[in-house]
């Protein structure tokens, strides 16, 4: 275990206890007593209040049983999360306060020459949505929708909602059993099982007017939920060989549903096998679209002929354009 790895355990395990001694760190830590002791000088050294008592086994006890104090980073640590703030710029992620204020205190923690590194790594490193021009680490004004935080906050508590949206500019309620919330399309959705209707039902959030749990009489048994959508899904009737090229765009974009399995161990080549219900006009022009988005690095082993019909009249157009 790597010393700084050892000394964080070690401050976890000290905290919740009224007193210690150096040889239960000894046995618990595997460590010998001059390792132990310069660990425990380090930990107050960082801030934590140790007291030392008087006794032949060397006791401690922390004073007022203070809280941990601040969790040290490594240098890979530090640049990942701030890398990881700098790639979900403008991604309308919910919590952006809570980001904003968590990167604040991460640039208080640590030293000038890493914040340098870290104003280096904003203006050499490029992210979609993010703007070369501004180096500040702390330009996080990616706003979500409003309604968002108090979806997830409801979800956390029950996943059986009613569901206000706003369409035609007439407020609709759906009792809904969530399955999913997704981005796509620098969109927001609610992937649910519509407790009435008994079908899967999308939801823009940015649609939502309110949101609350379902009363607990009405509910659907989640098992029933699972066996319905479970029927209602068809068999397979697009099967596709991917590409090198046609699986960059796969990358780049596809629908929730529709996953792709390697068949090399380079990840050159894939099939995609999904269901698409050529009865939905919106799913039908939706995967036509895709399908030409994807590219010509594919082979067709299986195809609806609705689907071939839809994407020979968007060939043709494009060709007469």
């Amino acid at each position: 275990m790597k010393k700084i790895e050892r000394i964080n355990i070690i401050m976890r395990y000290i905290n919740n206890r009224a007193q210690f001694t150096i040889s239960e760190i000894m046995r618990e830590f595997n460590i010998s007593r001059s390792t132990a002791i310069r660990d425990i000088r380090e930990i107050e050294a960082m801030g934590m209040p140790l007291v030392a008592e008087v006794g032949r086994d060397g006791g401690y006890f922390v004073m007022n049983n203070s809280v941990l104090p601040t969790v040290r980073f490594t240098d890979n640590e530090i640049k990942a999360l701030f890398i990881a703030f700098m790639a979900t710029k403008n991604q309308q992620l919910p919590y952006l306060k809570s980001r904003h204020s968590l990167a604040e205190k991460l640039l208080g923690l640590i030293s000038e020459s890493q914040q340098d590194d870290l104003v280096l790594l904003n203006q050499t490193l490029l992210f979609e949505g993010t703007n070369p021009h501004n180096p500040d680490l702390l330009d996080l004004s990616d706003l979500p929708h409003p309604m968002l935080e108090q979806l997830i906050q409801t979800i956390l508590m029950d996943s059986y909602l009613m569901v206000s949206v706003e369409e035609s500019r007439q407020i609709k309620s759906y009792p809904i059993y969530l399955l999913h919330l997704y981005r796509e399309k620098s969109s927001w959705q609610i992937e649910g099982f519509d407790l009435e209707e008994e079908k899967r039902r999308i939801i823009p959030v940015d649609n939502l007017t309110d949101v609350k749990p379902y009363p607990k009489k009405k509910r659907i048994n989640k098992k029933k939920i699972l066996e319905q959508l479970s029927k209602q899904e068809g068999a397979i009737n697009l099967v596709l060989e991917l590409g090198p090229k046609s699986i960059a765009q796969y990358k780049k974009y596809h629908p929730l549903k529709i996953s792709i399995s390697y068949t090399n161990p380079f990840q050159t080549t894939a099939i995609l096998k999904t269901f698409i219900n050529v009865h939905h006009p919106d799913e039908l022009a939706e995967i036509t679209n895709w399908l030409l988005f994807l590219g010509r690095d594919i082979k067709v082993r299986e195809m609806p002929i609705e689907v071939v019909e839809r994407l020979q009249e968007s060939i043709a157009l494009l060709g007469n354009s």
